[in-house]
């Protein structure tokens, strides 16, 4: 952990929402609007997030699904990602959701004239920017947490442990 966090508040919470309240607020607000306001499908959304997760190396995005209407990706999905360039479980818009997310992060200076038509073939132009916005949404509160080591403190619900003798 690179931040001090006092003595029994949830790291997540002082950081994003006591430490700098005019910014973090408005962050977190803009980080649950992607989930909130997607019109994009679950595997291609997820494909993107675990590509940035991946990239992040952020060990709470990786850990997260996102759920819909009680519906997740299947527990090999994360995998696939990895392999997005020859994963067969993949349609024409998961693959190019992977692959965006992947250039976006890593060489957004070679997103060429090729890819955009490949692109806007597969997605409409507020496909595009909602994907765009989410992808930037990841990418920067994903690296945030790792670089202040809020990803290690971080459980998802389904991982706290409880002790039953208490």
């Amino acid at each position: 952990m690179n931040i001090d966090i006092p003595e029994g508040k949830d790291a997540i919470a002082y950081v994003w929402g006591e430490m700098v309240p005019g910014i973090g607020i408005a962050a977190a607000n803009f980080s649950m609007s992607v989930y909130a306001h997607t019109t994009l499908g679950l595997r291609e959304f997820e494909a993107a997030r675990l590509r940035i997760a991946q990239i992040n190396g952020c060990a709470f995005c990786l850990d997260w699904r996102t759920e819909r209407d009680g519906e997740t990706v299947e527990d090999t999905f994360a995998d696939a990602v990895t392999q997005w360039r020859t994963a067969d479980v993949f349609d024409v818009r998961t693959r190019l959701a992977a692959e965006y997310a992947e250039r976006y992060s890593l060489d957004h200076h070679g997103l060429d004239e090729e890819f955009w038509t490949r692109m806007s073939a597969a997605y409409s132009q507020l496909e595009i920017v909602e994907l765009s916005m989410s992808i930037g949404s990841w990418l920067a509160f994903g690296r945030l947490n790792h670089v202040l080591g809020l990803d290690t403190v971080c459980a998802l619900p389904s991982h706290a442990v409880t002790d039953q003798s208490r």
